[in-house]
């Protein structure tokens, strides 16, 4: 390096960068909103939403409220603490979403008492030990 060169390296993501882009994916996703929808409402590209989203370019604040008026949710909503954060796994948004399909609410709230049985139930009875 002491020819001249610089030495060039990607620059590091911010934790909060990271934690508000996955706040915005997760929330964004739990709706079914795609990247284009959220781009289009806030008058950006989806390209945009993506590095917001992965944490690669800090979000305005004007973005964030913009966001929290699509995603329905308050600005506070994407600081929220890590603690949330094993809330929004695949297989969790996938059970909320069938959960909400079922439209009956008879069947519905016959589904949630049996999860909350299962839930309940001591370990022994649940592996037939």
């Amino acid at each position: 390096m002491g020819n001249g060169e610089q030495h060039w390296t990607m620059p590091s993501l911010h934790p909060i960068d990271v934690h508000v882009g996955l706040r915005i994916r997760h929330r964004r996703r739990f709706l079914g909103v795609s990247q284009e929808k959220l781009g289009a409402a806030a008058g950006l590209s989806f390209q945009m939403i993506q590095r917001y989203e992965n944490g690669s370019n800090s979000v305005p604040a004007s973005c964030l409220f913009k966001f929290a008026r699509v995603l329905d949710v308050p600005p506070s909503f994407f600081f929220e603490g890590p603690r949330r954060r094993a809330l929004y796994t695949r297989e969790n948004m996938e059970l909320i979403r069938a959960y909400f399909a079922i439209h009956n609410p008879t069947v519905r709230e016959s589904i949630a008492e049996t999860i909350r049985a299962i839930s309940t139930a001591p370990l022994s009875h649940c592996r037939g030990a």
